[in-house]
């Protein structure tokens, strides 16, 4: 049984991780006069998952167009940009609040060595855009061993 050093804090550090940058990102957008505020850049939520054969990333990406969303593989890295554009309102109507964000946006993600970056597939249902990233085996590598002199 192996020892597990224990961090009460880490829950916490955890917690303020992941909702600092969405608080600090609303309050700046807040700021901005509503016609900057929907220039604003967004980062969609997204989710990585890993099967025996796959690995997934699933990125939330509600009222956006497949036709506006560009997914790349290069020299290991993975990006997902695109656009999210904002709808004009009817005639007459009046905008009370907007806290939806809109407009471009892009995500990276490192591959591991074991991807197979020419073999990756993407589909779009229900605002979600699944990306399949198939595993490759990999040999082995055996040590090599340098003599000393």
């Amino acid at each position: 049984m192996a020892l597990v050093r224990w961090d009460p804090f880490s829950d916490i550090d955890t917690l303020f991780n992941r909702t600092m940058p969405r608080m600090l990102a609303t309050w700046s957008r807040a700021a901005l006069p509503a016609e900057a505020a929907d220039r604003a850049e967004w980062s969609p939520s997204t989710d990585i998952s890993e099967t025996d054969k796959e690995y997934l990333i699933r990125a939330e990406l509600p009222a956006v167009r497949k036709e506006d969303v560009k997914v790349t593989v290069e020299a290991g890295m993975l990006t997902i940009e695109g656009e999210r554009k904002h709808s004009k309102e009817a005639n007459g109507e009046r905008l009370h609040r907007a806290e939806r964000f809109y407009g471009r946006f892009m995500r990276q993600f490192s591959l591991p060595e074991n991807a197979q970056a020419d073999a990756v597939r993407c589909e779009s249902a229900d605002g979600v855009l699944t990306v399949h990233v198939p595993k490759k085996t990999l040999e082995k590598r055996k040590p090599i061993e340098i003599k000393v002199q």
